[in-house]
């Protein structure tokens, strides 16, 4: 797919440039062929802090508004999302999930001991019933993660049939005996989660054979048919991905990559809200080079399948932050500023970009946890606030389904540190990333219109922005803009609408062309008719 970025001018140090240059956007609207499949704006559960329990879920007999247990503020704020796949249960705490534990009454549910995330002990009030009507009453598909580290071929066989089986079988039969008398559709099966290390640290040549082994037993009951999702790479490990499309191949209809943007495993990562400029302008720097890592793993993947029948799922991706002051240790408690929400942006342009091979992406997660949509008061308020991030995707919502539209991009573009810490990259050939000042990404809608996204990361600087449709006259055009004070303002209880999108009115038509001046640290989404 065409997409070119040209340099005008490079900052070679961290502070801009002292003129403004413009950008300009050129896109081919006769060129669209591939769609922009909606599960790229998945959204990721696991049971990790209080993502299930106190965020999605607070049982049928809690003070806090709720329908049959599920908390009212944050189901109608997921349906205004038209949130499309939810991955769960996880995460590290699928290869250790026993889904028996999770069925029938709940007053007979044994406990577990969650230890992957603070040992936590769980009621398993929250199970297959609980999580499949959830999608249900959101309209979303979902995405079964089984349980290959700790389970057997047995166990994950026995919970398709249980949940998808309609009838005469052993599984269909104690299903409807725990009150469920049709199957669910249930589309996505992860056979196993992070194989190369929670979830079993194997090898992919080991891996490659578990799936072989699993996947076959994992059957197609009546009308449901499974789409089978390997469990892929971390980041840079290109081996992985070859291995399993040597070994594995067709037999898997999709393959996982996960990729943070973190800046390391071992000791601190860096408070969500407190950063410098340097901070802020490597993190997005560290964010785009997802885009180099699923381009390597996508030519992988083309030498085995040119016809891009596996699908590449990006169902790991986000910031990843110090836990919050005062949060439990394990629990993942992050906040969410602007700063995530043009990391948000940045990402979905980029999977946009790749709609070919990327078939869905799940960012990690959607309440409570690390870069997510929605925090809440679990301590009986009932408090609920939508994060900057939440608004991305909720601006986002028209690319759906929508063809994508290559483009032609010209702009300013920043060098910035390869590593966070300037002493890190000492040994370094070259220790820096090329940072675009500006990210775009079209799509043509079902009724004609065209939806743009532009994206100014400069801090200080403006960017006045000349969109070109190549010869299709733009005859009205209106927006929104997701900005704010500080890169570092994020919304809370006390303040729960301090970032939140407004009415764009800086979109200028003259003979059917568009001029934009786009914000410093701004993210705007326009609708061309």
């Amino acid at each position: 797919m065409k997409q070119q970025i040209i340099s005008a001018a490079i900052a070679f140090a961290f502070a801009l440039p002292a003129c403004a240059q413009d950008a300009k956007v050129t896109i081919h609207v006769n060129e669209g062929t591939q769609k922009i499949h909606k599960e790229i704006y998945g959204q990721f559960a696991e049971h990790l802090g209080t993502c299930i329990y106190g965020g999605l879920w607070v049982g049928p007999n809690s003070s806090i508004p709720n329908t049959n247990g599920y908390r009212n503020d944050v189901l109608q704020a997921l349906k205004d999302l038209k949130v499309p796949v939810l991955r769960w249960p996880g995460g590290c705490f699928a290869d250790e999930y026993h889904w028996r534990d999770g069925i029938g009454p709940r007053e007979n549910r044994p406990s577990l001991k969650n230890n992957n995330w603070g040992g936590t002990i769980e009621d398993n009030s929250f199970g297959t019933h609980e999580f499949l009507n959830l999608c249900e009453m959101l309209g979303c598909e979902p995405y079964i993660s089984g349980n290959v580290g700790s389970g057997t071929v047995e166990e994950l066989a026995k919970w398709v049939e249980y949940m998808t089986s309609e009838e005469g079988t052993p599984m269909a039969k104690l299903r409807k005996e725990n009150g469920r008398e049709k199957p669910w559709k249930v589309k996505y099966l992860g056979v196993g989660n992070e194989s190369w290390g929670c979830g079993g640290n194997m090898r992919p040549e080991y891996y490659a054979d578990l799936y072989r082994r699993y996947s076959i037993y994992c059957r197609n009951y009546d009308n449901n048919k499974l789409y089978k999702i390997a469990s892929g790479a971390s980041d840079y490990d290109y081996n992985w991905t070859k291995v399993l499309m040597d070994n594995v191949g067709d037999r898997m209809d999709g393959v996982s990559l996960h990729y943070y943007t973190c800046s390391g495993w071992d000791g601190s990562k860096g408070s969500a809200t407190n950063f410098n400029n340097d901070e802020y302008y490597w993190t997005l720097g560290k964010c785009l080079e997802i885009e180099d890592v699923v381009k390597k793993h996508c030519d992988i993947m083309d030498e085995k399948d040119p016809q891009k029948k596996i699908g590449l799922l990006v169902d790991e991706w986000g910031t990843w932050w110090d836990e919050e002051p005062g949060t439990i240790s394990g629990h993942l408690y992050q906040q969410n500023a602007l700063r995530d929400a043009l990391v948000a942006a940045l990402s979905l342009n980029v999977f946009h970009r790749h709609c070919d091979r990327v078939r869905m992406a799940n960012i990690a997660q959607i309440v409570n946890v690390l870069q997510s949509m929605i925090l809440t008061d679990t301590k009986g308020t009932g408090h609920m606030v939508l994060t900057p991030t939440y608004h991305v995707f909720n601006m986002y919502k028209p690319f759906q389904e929508a063809t994508y539209l290559p483009l032609d991009l010209k702009c300013d573009e920043m060098r910035v540190r390869h590593e966070m810490r300037k002493e890190m990259d000492v040994n370094k050939k070259d220790g820096f990333r090329r940072l675009p000042l500006v990210s775009a990404s079209a799509a043509k809608t079902a009724d004609g219109s065209i939806v743009i996204s532009l994206t100014n990361v400069a801090l200080n600087k403006a960017q006045e922005i000349e969109v070109d449709l190549e010869g299709v006259n733009a005859k009205s055009v209106t927006g929104q803009i997701l900005t704010s004070k500080s890169e570092k303002d994020f919304n809370d209880f006390e303040n729960p609408n301090r970032v939140q999108p407004v009415a764009f009115k800086d979109a200028k038509l003259k003979k059917g062309a568009i001029t934009v001046t786009l914000p410093a640290k701004s993210i705007v989404i326009l609708n061309v008719k």
